[in-house]
């Protein structure tokens, strides 16, 4: 199931699924996350007893060990309101990858209606919501990274039509875009020099189109470019499109 098959929105109140990004590396994203729905009028509940979406284990092949955290997630978000995700790899294994491994088991049924009130954040806001004009004003040149776990969704193509409508935002395109950034999750661990040489060759298009900032929608493609970018000495800015939006709304870049 990808995310064309939607429960009704009911209200204006979501449920935040923070990952674990945000929780050890990105906790600003949450936060910008927070103050973008509120902006909009949005009330955001925190379920304290979250941990995650179940993707790694999942990616690694110990679907046993995934299915456990599934379950607890499912527990952990229980209700009818809608779950928002600022990560369009965690929201892609909520709907899509975690149907696939609880296709045979009794609680199949629970775990997609999950699914089916899982968004990404820019696909809530732009197909959920209906924003598509935003306040404030970001002065930087912008270069938006598709994450692969995007593809076949709508969240990149929401995520542009929101960063199209800030004020003084400026996209540029970069060379094979649509190529993944070589992260992966376990793969970077597993095949630590084909994701490196993945990720420099991804940087050397971005670096070409000369951004001031590099956006994606997934804190894990950040990471893994912003991290290969520092080792090199050549540091790149990033930031998630939760904290653009916010920033905008505050007058600019930070």
């Amino acid at each position: 199931m990808l995310n064309s098959e939607r429960s009704p929105l009911k209200g204006k109140r979501v449920q935040l699924m923070a990952t674990c990004l945000c929780d050890a590396f990105y906790d600003d994203v949450a936060a910008a996350t927070v103050e973008v729905l509120e902006h909009l009028g949005v009330e955001v509940v925190f379920p304290e007893g979250q941990t995650c979406c179940g993707q790694p284990a999942f990616n690694g092949g110990d679907w046993i060990a995934s299915r456990k955290v599934v379950r607890h997630t499912v527990q952990t978000f229980a209700g009818e309101d809608p779950v928002v995700v600022p990560s369009g790899s965690c929201a892609a294994m909520l709907f899509h990858g975690a149907g696939l491994e609880f296709e045979n088991e009794p609680d199949a049924p629970a775990v997609a209606a999950l699914g089916r009130r899982t968004w990404e954040l820019a696909d809530y806001l732009v197909n959920g919501l209906g924003v598509k004009t935003w306040s404030g004003r970001y002065e930087a040149t912008i270069a938006f990274h598709r994450s692969c776990h995007s593809r076949g969704t709508k969240s990149s193509e929401a995520a542009l039509t929101l960063l199209q409508a800030v004020p003084g935002v400026r996209l540029v395109e970069f060379g094979e875009g649509e190529q993944c950034c070589g992260f992966g999750g376990t793969f970077s661990v597993s095949f630590p020099n084909i994701s490196a040489a993945m990720g420099n060759l991804k940087l050397d298009h971005v670096r070409a189109a000369q951004p001031d900032v590099f956006v994606s929608g997934d804190m894990s493609c950040m990471m893994h470019l912003g991290g290969l970018a520092a080792k090199e000495g050549k540091p790149i800015k990033t930031q998630h499109l939760a904290q653009v939006l916010r920033d905008a709304l505050k007058g600019g870049a930070r």
